[in-house]
């Protein structure tokens, strides 16, 4: 695991450099649609169940709780989920393994799927890329709750268990590749 710290580090180093002006710029324009601070904290179930805070581009407006045509964008286009890595920088994520849920999920899991949370919460995953179009989803809903409680947490569930007894290097490279040529 020293060797998929190591890579998370310098990979992440790499494209905070890398995408440090889009991100600043993405921040400003957020702050100017939601009129509030362009960057977004929020608490999430972390590695171990403990919890940390997530970064991500702001893209909804604190008066109307909507989503701007701006946020919307940054949403499609998971700009922004640029500053997250920062927390891989900080070791709180890594760039595989399950995207870090809010408290209720993953920290009430029961008997063999508990062993997710050994798993440092990832930027991307196997069950990430299957449900990209998640929100979309849930829309077509009457009760996007219920479905996703019965429906999508417990194959995400599936799929990051699965993810739990085969991960390697090679197969976050290949998640990575996967994520990368989707969008």
């Amino acid at each position: 695991m020293i060797l998929k710290r190591l890579f998370d580090f310098m990979f992440a180093l790499f494209l905070i450099l890398l995408f440090f002006g889009i991100v600043l710029i993405c921040i400003f324009v957020a702050t100017i649609d939601t009129k509030s601070f362009g960057l977004f904290f929020q608490e999430r179930v972390g590695q171990y169940g403990k919890p940390f805070k997530i970064f991500k581009i702001k893209t909804v407006n604190d008066t109307t709780k909507d989503v701007s045509s701006y946020g919307a964008f940054l949403r499609k286009s998971k700009l922004d989920e640029l500053p997250q890595l920062l927390n891989i920088l900080l070791g709180q994520m890594s760039f595989a393994g399950p995207r870090p849920d809010i408290p209720g999920y993953y920290d009430k899991l029961q008997g063999e799927e508990r062993k997710i949370l050994a798993l440092k919460p990832g930027l991307t995953s196997e069950a990430s890329i299957k449900y990209a179009n998640e929100e979309e989803l849930l829309k077509q809903h009457d009760n996007p709750l219920a479905f996703n409680d019965s429906v999508i947490f417990p194959d995400k569930v599936k799929m990051n268990l699965e993810y739990y007894f085969k991960r390697s290097i090679l197969l976050d490279l290949q998640i990575i590749l996967r994520t990368v040529f989707r969008y």
